[in-house]
């Protein structure tokens, strides 16, 4: 794997037992909870890994997240985790998730997320330091060549329907 995949390639996990609903699939808040350890792989391959954080006494707070469902994953499924940077500034990352059934290939659900890098001292944003910056513009410049996710920036809502009155 190149030090600049594109898309990032990094976090797999199984569907785990206390995981799963009364439908016999893996419950919604779950999702969540396996795409926050996706996101803590891609902050570390970006360089916002927990030395940093601890020695630049900074963080990252999660200003928005959505979440779109595709096909339903059982206990046991073996997960794989791509993730793509999809914009950035000094402050904010905006990036998006997709999870794999990793051995029968299907696109079980997607996260985009948009992050803020915070201050621990004053609880408000800061911008990040100049290498993670650094490392960011090289991961965009690479991420940006992919086709954008079909799911990034989509709303919620009855397109279909006319608006209520």
């Amino acid at each position: 794997m190149s030090d600049l995949a594109a898309p990032f390639q990094g976090y797999r996990d199984v569907v785990r037992p206390e995981w799963i609903d009364h439908n016999q699939h893996m419950n919604m808040g779950y999702y969540l909870v396996v795409f926050d350890y996706a996101t803590d792989d891609f902050m570390r391959w970006i360089g916002l890994d927990e030395a940093h954080r601890e020695a630049k006494a900074v963080t990252t707070f999660c200003l928005e997240a959505h979440v779109t469902y595709h096909r339903e994953v059982r206990v046991g499924a073996p997960l794989r985790f791509t993730t793509v940077l999809l914009e950035h500034d000094d402050k904010r990352i905006h990036y998006h998730h997709a999870m794999y059934h990793a051995s029968e290939h299907y696109l079980a659900a997607t996260n985009e997320l948009m992050s803020l890098h915070v201050s621990r001292a004053t609880r408000r944003a800061s911008p990040m330091a100049p290498e993670v910056l650094a490392r960011l513009a090289a991961v965009q410049r690479a991420h940006g060549a992919l086709p954008r996710p079909a799911q990034a920036g989509r709303r919620i809502g009855l397109s279909n329907r006319p608006a209520a009155r």
